[in-house]
């Protein structure tokens, strides 16, 4: 065999072992922040349309065996904390890197939650603060500890179905504020949503650096 010849099919064998190396890492995925989200702001069609839009694009990054379900709470008298939807962990991002180890470690100081490791379902970054477009606000509609809000202030637009008036605690996904001491830099707590249009609408979500985004983890 030519030596050139043998270079090209070393070349080709090391290429489609990276290929491979990606898609076991993406097999592997257990969370991810959604790379869009349904396209009506915070009306995600309740929790039901926001897990179909969590298997949907995991479906489509080849990792659709598992059930996937979005870090959401609802309020009022049948209330669900997010930390109870998403299973027991580990969770691993689409690049294979752990970023919790369970539901404490999720929401304890020691996660590995930042811009570089909380990726989309593609492995990609998602824009933060600094980037055109920010796009570093996550619906979650929880507290910091995963546990609903309790009382009449709504935080979850609605339990996901308005796209108007209402507001929508949010998270970020880079953990950046605008200063180092700044309770905004909580990646599922930061600040509730506002905008021209009442809180809950697309433009009203981009407003405040977001794009109607949120955490899908899967729970088995």
């Amino acid at each position: 065999m030519k030596p050139a010849i043998r270079l090209m099919l070393i070349g080709c064998a090391a290429v489609a072992a990276i290929g491979f190396g990606a898609a076991q890492a993406q097999n592997a995925m257990t969370f991810f922040v959604t790379s869009a989200g349904p396209g009506k702001g915070a009306d995600l069609g309740g929790l039901e349309g926001a897990d179909r839009q969590c298997q949907t694009l995991a479906q489509a990054a080849g990792a659709g065996g598992k059930t996937w379900h979005a870090y959401l709470s609802t309020q009022g008298a049948n209330a669900v904390n997010a930390k109870d939807r998403i299973g027991k962990g580990p969770w691993t991002n689409a690049k294979g890197v752990v970023v919790a180890k369970d539901v404490a470690d999720l929401h304890g100081a020691s996660n590995n939650l930042s811009k570089q490791t909380s990726l989309s379902e593609k492995g990609e970054v998602i824009n933060g603060r600094g980037d055109t477009p920010n796009r570093h606000d996550a619906l979650t509609g929880t507290q910091a500890d995963g546990t609903a809000f309790a009382g009449a202030d709504d935080r979850t637009c609605g339990n996901w179905t308005k796209s108007g008036a209402g507001a929508a605690m949010l998270g970020h996904i880079d953990r950046q504020g605008l200063r180092d001491d700044d309770p905004s830099k909580s990646w599922n707590a930061s600040h509730p949503s506002r905008g021209p249009d009442g809180g809950c609408s697309q433009p009203d979500l981009k407003s405040t650096g977001g794009d109607g985004l949120f955490y899908c983890f899967a729970t088995n």
